[in-house]
């Protein structure tokens, strides 16, 4: 099952108390903790949960954390779980635009998740086939992605996809793929339409991958606990379950660079990065 099966949602106890709630929340937590006599906290999620986790260990509170995160940008591990899922979702909307963009020969421009990093965009785009691919990591030029899709065209190609992550730097307060669309379809004047993925990439069922890594990393954590080794982040390192301090992964994020494999065959490959 997606989503979570334990009732959580996000929540930010070290954020200023507001004038409608001046509850000292990590008191609060201290203080249950203490009360219900827990042994560990695990705490599972992303970037923030991360951080969170670690200022409650610094409050003298025994934790255990798990990157959780669709955008696979927590440091200190190579996959979160909820990335291979989020990019399966990705890499088939993909697949599937490949038959409009052909059989009405235009540019197809498709916005996936990635504030920051640019994981989805690069691993759905690459799988799916992607002629341009933009992700927030790396700068870009609309003139220099025209003349690539104009080439394109002059080659026999009378389409093209380009798949965009949300984040990517642009003028103005539009979404992503509207403003690569506009700006592609200004700047060639070949036919384009824009396809925003949003929270779907978020839901349904994980894939096996997932289901996996999430079983491996569950009992890993237990076995933490169990040896009372407590401040740590389960962590893939290859194809090995292992721990990571959280005072190393605390306020850090794990971005795509140039030097990425699959940057350097995609290049290598004739795809455009901007």
């Amino acid at each position: 099952m997606g989503g979570t099966i334990l009732g959580t949602s996000r929540e930010k106890p070290f954020k200023k108390p507001t004038l409608l709630s001046d509850v000292d929340k990590p008191a609060l937590i201290l203080e249950n903790v203490k009360k219900i006599g827990l042994d560990c906290v695990v705490c599972i999620g992303g970037n923030g949960t991360q951080k969170t986790a670690y200022r409650l260990v610094e409050m003298g509170i025994n934790v255990v954390s798990i990157p959780k995160t669709i955008d696979n940008d927590i440091w200190g591990t190579d996959i979160s779980f909820g990335f291979d899922s989020a990019v399966t979702i990705a890499t088939e909307a993909i697949d599937r635009l490949h038959s409009t963009a052909s059989s009405h020969k235009r540019v197809m421009v498709i916005e996936v998740m990635g504030h920051k990093a640019g994981w989805i965009s690069l691993y759905s785009g690459m799988a799916g086939g992607g002629d341009v691919i933009l992700i927030p990591e790396l700068p870009y030029s609309i003139k220099s992605i025209g003349n690539i899709l104009i080439e394109r065209l002059r080659k026999g190609r009378p389409y093209s996809i380009v798949v965009v992550a949300e984040g990517i730097k642009m003028d103005g307060k539009k979404r992503a793929a509207e403003y690569i669309a506009q700006e592609i379809e200004y700047e060639t004047g070949i036919e384009t339409r824009e396809t925003v993925s949003g929270y779907i990439q978020r839901g349904g069922s994980p894939t096996s991958f997932d289901r996996n890594l999430a079983t491996r990393m569950g009992g890993h954590a237990t076995k933490l606990i169990a040896n009372r080794r407590f401040g740590e982040m389960i962590s893939l390192q290859g194809e090995t379950v292992t721990s990571v301090p959280l005072s190393e992964v605390a306020g850090k994020l794990k971005l795509v660079t140039e030097e990425h494999d699959l940057i350097v065959q995609g290049r290598r490959m004739g795809i455009c990065f901007g």
